[in-house]
């Protein structure tokens, strides 16, 4: 709602920015104590983290260019700068880099999915706080008492109370860290806590979707991150149905 925080020395620091780039230090902060207290080597954490950041980026842009694709070939630079961005798109680049890493180097994709993915829900909390801050990602007007009035110079329409949809998908992502961290300390198959994450958040991502009235491109009557929460729920689905059907052939 109120994105420029301060100016220091003539540099605005901006609340989107001071959210995104807080919940990427708690998310790495966090993997890395989980990672020592599961004895795992925390400089390939830092390999993955830091590919999985520069890709899941690009992902994200990437993303964000197709839905905007007529915008993006009349004004490209638009499109390109540090605004806009689709989550999806850095979830599946990201989650593609660590599991490609993990291939070329040996290492258990499910014991780093199960590691990595509660820290990537924390930061997307945060994330969504910075959205917030900035008015994008913003709801549908409403005359409910939780509505939410903008200034001007947000992305949000001004003066019109609106959905926090912001706040409210924050609160998803935080809720869905602390509970996939809670089930990683009971015993599990490696690699379910992770495929949780998918099927928790695409569900909450399909419904948040209803609520949400920036565009965000379209499938048919689909949002396109409507369109790619039910390819990811019925891959995660069926990946954790063998997951569990393995842990009961060795029961």
């Amino acid at each position: 709602m109120y994105n420029d925080i301060c100016t220091i020395f003539g540099l605005t620091i901006h609340g989107y920015g001071l959210m995104i780039g807080l919940g990427t230090v708690l998310c790495l902060l966090w993997a890395e104590r989980r990672a020592k207290e599961r004895g795992l080597d925390t400089d390939f954490l830092y390999t993955l983290f830091l590919l999985a950041l520069i890709f899941g980026w690009s992902g994200a842009k990437l993303l964000y260019v197709i839905t905007v694709f007529p915008v993006f070939l009349q004004d490209p630079w638009s499109v390109l700068g540090s605004e806009g961005f689709v989550v999806y798109g850095g979830i599946l680049t990201g989650v593609a880099t660590v599991y490609l890493l993990c291939r070329r180097h040996k290492q258990s994709f499910a014991v780093w999915a199960d590691l990595l993915l509660p820290a990537v829900a924390l930061a997307q909390g945060f994330g969504r706080l910075g959205c917030f801050l900035a008015g994008c990602c913003y709801g549908r007007p409403t005359t409910l008492p939780i509505g939410v009035v903008f200034p001007a110079g947000s992305f949000a329409p001004a003066g019109v109370p609106l959905l926090p949809t912001q706040l409210i998908s924050a609160a998803g992502d935080l809720l869905l860290a602390a509970l996939l961290a809670r089930l990683d300390r009971r015993p599990h198959p490696a690699g379910q806590v992770g495929f949780l994450y998918l099927i928790f958040y695409s569900v909450g991502r399909f419904l948040i979707e209803f609520l949400r009235n920036d565009y965000r491109g379209e499938v048919g009557f689909l949002s396109t991150s409507q369109f790619i929460s039910v390819g990811v729920l019925l891959a995660a689905l069926l990946t954790l149905r063998t997951l569990s059907g393995r842990e009961a052939s060795h029961e």
